[in-house]
């Protein structure tokens, strides 16, 4: 949802502001949001106890499954190339794709090493960059410990220590 809300917001360096409507006519899915489905599909296939093998199985199958479904969704070039060739290996991405697209692992494991294991699994299939794949661990564990009631303070401290980033920015 957040993508789709924000994707009339993608390049605008104008007024940043809290107050507006969440959908618009200019609200349009993305790349982000097509990859984010595919991989929450690619999990709930593979079932919550799969091995890595597995995982990483469904979720290539899954995102060149729904990528090639919706090929104009705005992806990047070497991601497309990714998705419409016949190689299924990581193709050194530096980019911040693996992030916007692990929502689902938060919100699927019980426990939160698994999660950052499953996290680091769909960050792998595309990206191996050590701070991209960093990127969708400290994200899926920010779901995770959200929606298990951690306060902001936990999280934000959590984040800071398991992850090292500065949060001191506003």
């Amino acid at each position: 949802m957040g993508d789709i809300v924000g994707s009339r917001f993608e390049f605008d360096r104008g007024n940043k502001t809290k107050d507006f409507e969440l959908f618009t006519k200019q609200s349009v899915y993305t790349d982000d949001t097509v990859i984010s489905l595919a991989v929450a599909n690619a999990l709930i296939l593979a079932g919550t106890d799969a091995e890595e093998k597995n995982i990483k199985d469904y979720l290539v199958s899954s995102m060149k499954h729904w990528g090639r479904k919706y090929p104009y969704a705005g992806y990047g070039v070497r991601f497309n190339n990714w998705l419409f060739s016949e190689e299924s290996k990581p193709y050194g991405s530096y980019g911040n794709g693996c992030a916007m697209r692990v929502s689902a692992v938060g919100w699927l494991y019980d426990f939160i090493d698994r999660t950052r294991e499953v996290a680091r699994w769909t960050a792998e299939v595309t990206h191996n960059y050590p701070e991209g794949i960093k990127g969708a661990e400290a994200v899926a564990s920010i779901i995770f410990l959200a929606r298990n009631e951690f306060d902001k303070n936990h999280i934000k401290d959590f984040v800071i220590r398991e992850f090292d980033y500065d949060l001191s920015r506003s």
